[in-house]
C-alpha cells in the first residue's frame, strides 16, 4: 500500500476496513479468482459479491484504479503525449493538443476545438439575438406608451362628458 500512503488518506478506499480495501485491490490487480479473494481475506464468497454491491466499495474501486493509473502511468502518458505534439501529422497533434488540455481541465470530455469555435459563435448569436429582441421590444414599448396615452386621453374625455354626450360643467 506504499502507493497509496503517498497520495494522502481520504476519500471512499480510506473509509473502508483493511479486509475490504485488500479485496479492492486484488479485484483491480486481477490475478485471483473472487473464491481465491475471498478466502484471502478471510470472508465467505457471498461477503465479497455483496461488498461489490456496496456503493462505498465501488467509489473505493474507483479511486483506487485512479491512484495506481494516475502514479503508475500518467506521468508516461503525458511525456507521450508531449512528443506527440511535434508529429508529421498535424491531425495527431491536435489529438494530443485536445487530450492535453482535457486532462489539465481546460476542455471538457466532449470539447474540441472545432467545438469550442461553434459555442463562442452561438453565444456571439445569441447576444446578437437577444439585443435584437430588446431593441423590438423598446420600440414596440414607445409605441404601446403613445397608444395608451391615447386611450387614458380618450377616457379622460369620455368622462368629462354628462348622459347626452356635451360636455360636462365644471
Amino acid at each position: 500500500m506504499s502507493k497509496l500512503d503517498k497520495n494522502g488518506q481520504n476519500g471512499p478506499f480510506y473509509e473502508l476496513d483493511r479486509r475490504r480495501q485488500k479485496a479492492v485491490i486484488m479485484l483491480f490487480e486481477d490475478e485471483l479468482t473472487d473464491e481465491e479473494i475471498a478466502k484471502a481475506v478471510q470472508r465467505r464468497r457471498s461477503t465479497l459479491d455483496n461488498w461489490k454491491h456496496e456503493d462505498l466499495f465501488k467509489a473505493a474501486q474507483r479511486q483506487y484504479r485512479s491512484i495506481v493509473i494516475k502514479e503508475d502511468y500518467e506521468s508516461k502518458a503525458l511525456k507521450k503525449l508531449n512528443s506527440l505534439l511535434n508529429a508529421k501529422s498535424e491531425m495527431v497533434q491536435l489529438q494530443s493538443a485536445t487530450t492535453i488540455l482535457k486532462m489539465a481541465g481546460m476542455l471538457s470530455e466532449n470539447d474540441t476545438p472545432e467545438l469550442t469555435r461553434a459555442k463562442v459563435r452561438k453565444a456571439i448569436a445569441d447576444a446578437r439575438v437577444a439585443e435584437a429582441r430588446a431593441k423590438v421590444l423598446e420600440d414596440n414599448g414607445a409605441d404601446v406608451e403613445e397608444a395608451l396615452d391615447r386611450l387614458l386621453t380618450r377616457l379622460d374625455k369620455e368622462e368629462s362628458k354628462d348622459e347626452h354626450g356635451r360636455p360636462a360643467d365644471s
